[in-house]
């Protein structure tokens, strides 16, 4: 880990679902839009996942009852959830964040965590990073996010959030409690709306008077959440970004040619044995993948991630390349390749497997007989005849990855 302050970025996707679906449907574009339950013409009884920010200019919020959205501008447009879609574009945009570091700690499907530190030498200081990934989101995504940067997890979230849409803010370090000092007292985490009842009638409405008091005078009126309260007003948090502990949340293998190639026979049959190796994989964790991400990077080292939701969780083989060569013909352009990257993720536990192989379908069984031939003999023992032309499958750099669930 290098020397010195850490650069801790704190990315949130702005109003993401409803930023989607104005992505998808240009005709909602600059129209207030509502996702969530139906309202009903406002008798419904559900919630407001997201609001886009014309919806917002009519004062409607996350988690406002869908009847009071509806009252508040019954000409918005409402739209139901449409979880696969956004879990899908959320699985290229956690993609795009691990091309700049391994330290990513998602935070639910719109936000994480990242810990860029390590990037600096390569990638230059953590702003220029910031610039850089909201600009590669955009290019890649057509969607826009609001970032923070500061030393530490609790202050580049509250960054992130002060400048919304498509906002930037760095917090230098060694500035955190004069950049907390004006802001009111709910910003900072952990203070729900009876915190923040106590804090006013306590006199304190800004971080910066929370600051000033002194831990003995806050001992005396919060008890032990006096010392929390006092440094989280400082400033003050030294968690880790958290990103490799638990299980698996993602598998994913890639190749890097050894001379870039624009043979779309080879990009084919590289696709092939990645998916291959991923399925393999998966079915030794007993798991089933439910999205598959592509990563693809030219000749000129720009690199593109596109995911697809699959249609139904799966281990197989053949259909994470059926997925995996789909994204990639999408893709435009006919230039050379460097690397392909195949990485499965949105994991259910695995069917339990059958004991008679007839009962399975053929492709199905054959990738069973090559995980039992891989176990016996090693991995390459037995192979598809399609991949038998294909010279750099033993020989050129592939990297595999298991990106970690965090505990």
């Amino acid at each position: 880990m290098p020397r010195g302050p850490r650069s801790i970025l704190h990315v949130d996707m702005d109003a993401f679902y409803a930023a989607v679906e104005q992505r998808d449907r240009p005709e909602l574009r600059g129209r207030p839009v509502v996702v969530g339950a139906d309202p009903r013409g406002g008798r419904g009884r559900g919630v407001v996942s997201t609001a886009s920010y014309e919806a917002r200019r009519f004062g409607i919020a996350s988690a406002m009852p869908i009847s009071q959205a509806y009252r508040l501008c019954p000409g918005a447009v409402y739209l139901p959830v449409a979880m696969e879609k956004y879990a899908a574009v959320s699985a290229e945009v956690m993609a795009i964040l691990r091309g700049f570091t391994d330290r990513v700690e998602p935070l639910s499907i719109d936000e994480a965590f990242l810990d860029v530190t390590g990037s600096r030498r390569a990638l230059g200081p953590g702003e220029a990073i910031a610039r850089a990934l909201k600009d590669r989101l955009r290019a890649a995504t057509s969607l826009t996010a609001s970032v923070g940067l500061a030393a530490n997890k609790l202050v580049a979230k509250i960054a992130s959030d002060l400048r919304k849409p498509d906002g930037l803010v760095v917090v230098p370090p060694g500035t955190e409690a004069a950049f907390l000092a004006p802001l009111p007292v709910r910003r900072l985490w952990g203070i729900g709306p009876r915190m923040e009842e106590r804090l006013l009638k306590a006199g304190i409405h800004t971080i910066g008077q929370l600051a000033a008091r002194g831990e003995a005078v806050l001992e005396r009126r919060f008890g032990t959440h006096g010392q929390d309260l006092l440094r989280l007003a400082r400033g003050l948090d030294e968690r880790e970004v958290a990103s490799q502990a638990g299980e698996a949340k993602s598998v994913g293998q890639e190749h890097t040619y050894e001379r870039d190639t624009a043979d779309r026979g080879q990009h084919r049959r590289t696709l092939l044995d990645l998916c291959d190796g991923v399925a393999r994989r998966l079915r030794e964790h007993r798991l089933q993948a439910s999205t598959i991400t592509l990563k693809h990077r030219d000749e000129s080292f720009h690199t593109v991630t596109r995911a697809a939701t699959l249609a139904s969780p799966t281990d197989s083989s053949d259909a994470l390349f059926r997925a995996a060569w789909r994204l990639l013909e999408g893709l435009p352009g006919a230039g050379k390749v460097r690397l392909l990257g195949v990485h499965a993720a949105g994991f259910e536990a695995g069917r339990q497997l059958k004991l008679d192989l007839a009962e399975e379908p053929e492709a199905q069984a054959a990738d069973r007989v090559r995980d039992a031939v891989a176990r016996r003999f090693g991995e390459g023992a037995l192979t598809r005849a399609s991949l038998l032309v294909y010279p750099e499958r033993r020989e050129g750099p592939r990297r595999r990855t298991d990106r970690r669930r965090d505990g």
